[in-house]
């Protein structure tokens, strides 16, 4: 980046730097990881580890303690989401992102965009007709407006249903601007900033059942399309959402599925890992372990592939999360399904997830 866009993005982002220090008095300087941490056992093997967070979280000191001690990089909840920037069309506001870009940039941590284009949380405007500067119009200027500060932007977001023509999810992106719209807005990325690492994310393809086993191959023919089209797509990114109940993951599957993504020349980053613990024991110390084990299993066969650059928790902490449905919060059902538990405290997940770090490869590409 020259010292101009330095300089013009350093003022763009000055007030939200200002709005972000001033909900952490103290955090910066304060949280370097220490030797055992997540974040660290991460970095030991040429990976990063890191969550999504929201700037609402951020109000919490303790919690923005952890986050900076055990994360490399933060990816946000809710901030980037077309329904909170654009919820007015042609008004958008950036305050939110801008936020959680400054908290980066104050504590050292790298940066995801997510997401660009998706079907969900976008506002009521979006269901009507649609003109090029919805699409690659807003791309761009929300690439732009984080050149040079983002690690990698998840462009477009779960377009993938095996079940409909061409594989392909009916949204309003499809029946306004048809299959290329997906295209386009890797293109508008690219061009927004060349250094990012633009990435395809979605589920799907985490377990073993038959319904996977179908969308490991639609997935599969999506982004062989996509590079012989031309797309400048970089990455693929599995979200590893898991649970305790229905399909688990088939090991042999999920491995044979990231060797062939790395084939095509993709990395790989696991981008919202977490393990649903509904429907699990009522004892806390027996569902812990499930979902630790549940969390090992997975993690293990991703971070064997050295196509695999990150991996991201969907949270770092149970503090934020409520219980599935009313009855559960009647029984005072606690969910237990990341690393760190309410209190801040590591939980079995989180050793599991430091230990599967450890004991992956260490050669990697670079992200």
């Amino acid at each position: 980046m020259n010292r101009r866009g330095f300089l013009a993005g350093a003022a763009a982002l000055a007030p939200a730097a200002a709005f972000a220090a001033g909900l952490r008095p103290g955090i910066a300087g304060d949280g370097g990881a220490d030797a055992g941490t997540l974040r660290t056992a991460a970095a030991a093997r040429g990976l990063v580890y890191g969550a999504a967070t929201s700037t609402d979280q951020l109000r919490d000191d303790d919690f923005a303690r952890a986050l900076v001690r055990e994360a490399a990089m933060i990816v946000p909840e809710y901030e980037m989401k077309r329904g909170v920037v654009e919820a007015v069309r042609g008004r958008r506001d950036f305050s939110r992102p801008d936020a959680l870009a400054a908290f980066a940039a104050a504590h050292g941590l790298a940066l995801r965009g997510h997401p660009l284009i998706w079907h969900k949380r976008n506002p009521d405007w979006i269901g009507g007709a649609l003109e090029e500067a919805d699409l690659t119009g807003f791309v761009s200027e929300m690439v732009g407006r984080y050149r040079g500060r983002v690690h990698s932007w998840d462009v477009v977001n779960e377009a993938i249903d095996p079940s409909a023509p061409g594989h392909l999810r009916r949204t309003a992106w499809l029946a306004n601007f048809g299959p290329s719209y997906i295209d386009r807005a890797f293109h508008a990325a690219r061009q927004a900033d060349p250094a990012a690492l633009l990435v395809y994310n979605d589920w799907g393809c985490e377990l073993g059942a038959p319904d996977n086993d179908r969308f490991r191959a639609a997935t599969l023919d999506f982004l062989e399309g996509l590079l012989k089209r031309g797309a400048p797509v970089d990455a693929y990114g599995m979200q590893g959402h898991l649970g305790l109940q229905g399909a688990q993951v088939d090991q042999a599957k999920l491995r044979a599925f990231a060797d062939a993504v790395r084939a095509m020349g993709l990395r790989i980053l696991v981008t919202e890992h977490d393990v649903d613990d509904d429907g699990g024991p009522a004892d806390i110390a027996a569902r812990d372990r499930m979902v630790a084990d549940a969390s090992r299993r997975f993690l293990d066969v991703m971070l064997d592939s050295r196509g695999t650059i990150a991996v991201l928790t969907w949270g770092l902490t149970d503090r934020y999360l409520d219980a599935p449905g009313w009855k559960q919060r009647l029984e005072g059902w606690t969910p237990r399904r990341l690393p760190l538990d309410a209190a801040l405290a590591r939980k079995p997940m989180w050793r599991q997830m430091r230990a599967a770090l450890a004991a992956s490869p260490a050669a990697r590409r670079g992200g």
